[in-house]
C-alpha cells in the first residue's frame, strides 16, 4: 500500500512540475507571433474606437437607455471553456442578468488562454481535454483536478513578472474581443462606457493583470470585483478605479493570495499596500462561505442568519456594487506606467 502512494504521489508531483514548464509557452507563443495573434490583432484592433462603426447593437435596455456598463464575468479554475460553465455559475449568471438589465454582461470567455482557446477547441492535446470533461462531468475524480491544476499554472503565469505582462497583454485582448462582440463601443454617448470584471478565483488575478492594458486601449474606466479572488500584487491594481473584494470567513482558497504572494504581506511596498493605502481597494467580509461547492459563495442551499442564500447574497452584493460604481466619480490621479513585455522575451 505505502510502495503504491508514494509512487502516485511520484507521479503527481511529475505532473504537476511539467504543467508548470509547458504553462508559459501559449503566451509565448502568442507574443511572438506564431499562434492567435495576428487573428486576435484582425478581429479585436488595437484601435477601438475606429473599430467601433463594425460593433453589433444590442437589444435596448427597458427605457431605452444606453448601457450604463459593460461586466465582464471571469470563470474560476474548473473551466475548459467560456460556455462550459458550473451549474452554481450558470445560475449565477442568470440572477446577474435579471437583475441588471441595464448592463451588457459578457459572460462568454475562457480567461485562461490569451488566445481565447478552449480546452476542448482546436489544440494538440483537445481530445485528452474533452475526455478530463467527461469524465468530470460523470463524477468526482482526478480529471477535475488535472483542469484545475492546468489553470492554476495560467494564474501562476499571469502574477509573474516575466511572463505576466505578455500574458496580461493577451488577456486583455481577448477581454476586448468579447466586449465588442456584445456592442462595445469606445467613446459612445460622449464617454467611454465603464468596464467591470468580475474575477471568480483565478479569476480574480486575471482579471487585475489584464485591467491596465484593457484601459489603455479603450481609455475606459476599468474595476475589478474579487469573488474569492486568489490575486497577487500585481501592479495593474493601481490603474483601477475600484478592486471590491468579496471573501468567505471559510474560504482558505482566497487566502493563498496573502501567503505566497509577498506583496500582499502589509509591511512590504507593494502596488497592493499603495492601492490599499489610496482606497483603492475595499475588502468586503461574506459571512461563513467556502469558496466552491456546497457552502460556496454560489451555493442556493446554504443561507446566512437572515434568511437569504449564499447564491442571492453573493448576487445582490455584487448588483450594489455595480450600480454603486455608476455613481462614484471616476478617479483623477494619473495611473502609473503599464509594465510592457520585452521584446527579448
Amino acid at each position: 500500500m505505502i510502495p503504491e502512494l508514494l509512487l502516485f504521489l511520484a507521479l503527481a508531483a511529475v505532473v504537476f512540475l511539467f504543467a508548470g514548464v509547458l504553462s508559459p509557452f501559449e503566451a509565448l507563443g502568442w507574443w511572438a507571433g506564431w499562434y492567435g495573434r495576428e487573428a486576435d490583432e484582425t478581429e479585436v484592433g488595437l484601435n477601438v474606437s475606429d473599430a467601433a462603426a463594425h460593433a453589433p447593437d444590442l437589444p435596448p435596455t427597458p427605457d431605452g437607455a444606453p448601457r450604463s456598463h459593460y461586466v465582464v464575468f471571469l470563470s474560476g479554475i474548473n473551466s475548459v471553456s467560456g460556455e462550459a460553465f458550473a451549474e452554481r455559475e450558470i445560475a449565477f449568471l442568470a440572477r446577474l442578468k435579471r437583475a441588471l438589465p441595464e448592463v451588457a454582461l459578457v459572460d462568454d470567455l475562457f480567461p485562461y488562454s490569451v488566445t481565447a482557446q478552449p480546452l476542448t477547441g482546436s489544440r494538440v492535446f483537445a481530445r485528452f481535454w474533452r475526455w478530463a470533461l467527461r469524465r468530470k462531468l460523470s463524477g468526482p475524480g482526478l480529471a477535475g483536478f488535472l483542469i484545475n491544476l492546468r489553470n492554476l499554472w495560467q494564474v501562476a503565469v499571469s502574477a509573474d513578472s516575466r511572463y505576466g505582462p505578455m500574458y496580461n497583454q493577451g488577456s486583455a485582448q481577448m477581454i476586448l474581443g468579447g466586449l465588442r462582440r456584445h456592442g462595445y463601443r469606445a467613446g459612445a454617448h460622449g464617454t467611454d462606457t465603464p468596464v467591470i470584471l468580475i474575477g471568480y478565483s483565478g479569476g480574480g488575478q486575471i482579471a487585475v493583470g489584464a485591467a491596465p492594458h484593457l484601459k489603455k486601449i479603450t481609455g475606459a474606466p476599468v474595476s475589478v470585483i474579487s469573488l474569492g479572488g486568489v490575486m497577487s500584487a500585481d501592479p495593474g491594481l493601481l490603474s483601477l478605479e475600484r478592486l471590491y473584494h468579496l471573501y468567505g470567513t471559510r474560504d482558505n482558497v482566497q487566502r493563498l493570495g496573502n501567503i505566497f504572494f509577498p506583496g500582499r504581506w502589509p509591511f512590504i511596498p507593494s502596488p497592493w499596500n499603495s492601492a490599499k493605502a489610496r482606497g483603492i481597494i475595499e475588502l468586503i467580509p461574506m459571512g461563513p462561505m467556502d469558496h466552491t461547492g456546497p457552502g460556496g459563495y454560489l451555493d442556493l442551499q446554504s443561507y446566512l442568519p437572515d434568511g437569504r442564500s449564499y447564491l442571492e447574497a453573493t448576487t445582490e452584493t455584487i448588483v450594489k456594487l455595480v450600480r454603486a460604481s455608476e455613481r462614484r466619480p471616476v478617479r483623477v490621479y494619473p495611473a502609473p506606467q503599464v509594465p510592457e513585455p520585452s521584446a527579448n522575451a
